[in-house]
């Protein structure tokens, strides 16, 4: 499909990649670039995580977001902190209208908790292939942001993984505060409808002021 997508203004494309269906996605971004991660068919979670690119490494710390930005949701406007309370990315656009900051990522080992399933692909099996190719290991995932996930949650606490709201073309935009490596797992669940049961092919985008 064609996605419509609005570059932050003055800036070019320098690199551009489909991510299959399943399969997780990194690169390094230098201060000042735009990440731009795009739904192509709608209601597929990616899950996100991000670290300085250089060592020693502070990663993105979720509950430090979460405080810092007095919101569960994160959107347009929110800010993405490390555990050591830097900026890392800002959220500049979102068409979709918030993500989600609880649910963390799956794995096979969750997965045969929760639906009694044998599985060897998940996006904790993801970063773990994907993060061992920058010298980091699994010690290093912690809690994600789940783009173009939706989770509810009521007021005595009970959450529930629910249908995703993004509609084919939805895309967020982030603008790197420091050098930050971004890592990415296009979901690969099929047990809930946080990627719609079938999991489905998004787009990375990267940019940077001309």
């Amino acid at each position: 499909m064609t996605v419509v997508l609005t570059l932050p203004e003055g800036s070019r494309v320098i690199h551009r990649e489909t991510v299959a269906p399943k399969k997780p996605w990194s690169r390094v971004l230098a201060t000042g670039q735009f990440l731009s991660i795009v739904d192509l068919h709608g209601q597929q979670a990616v899950d996100f995580l991000c670290f300085t690119a250089h060592a020693p490494h502070a990663r993105l710390n979720v509950p430090n977001t979460v405080k810092l930005n007095r919101s569960l949701y994160v959107t347009k406007g929110t800010d993405l902190y490390s555990d050591r309370a830097e900026k890392m990315f800002s959220v500049i656009e979102d068409t979709c209208g918030f993500h989600d900051t609880l649910a963390g990522c799956c794995s096979c080992e969750m997965d045969r908790l929760r639906y009694g399933v044998e599985k060897t692909e998940s996006c904790r099996t993801n970063f773990i292939s994907e993060l061992s190719k920058w010298g980091l290991g699994p010690s290093e995932i912690v809690s994600n942001v789940n783009f173009f996930m939706r989770v509810k949650f009521a007021s005595d606490g009970a959450l529930q993984i629910a249908e995703g709201i993004s509609r084919p073309g939805d895309y967020v935009t982030l603008r790197a505060h420091m050098p930050v490596l971004a890592v990415l797992s296009n979901c690969p669940q099929q047990n809930n409808p946080c990627s719609g049961f079938a999991p489905t092919p998004i787009e990375v985008i990267v940019s940077e002021a001309v």
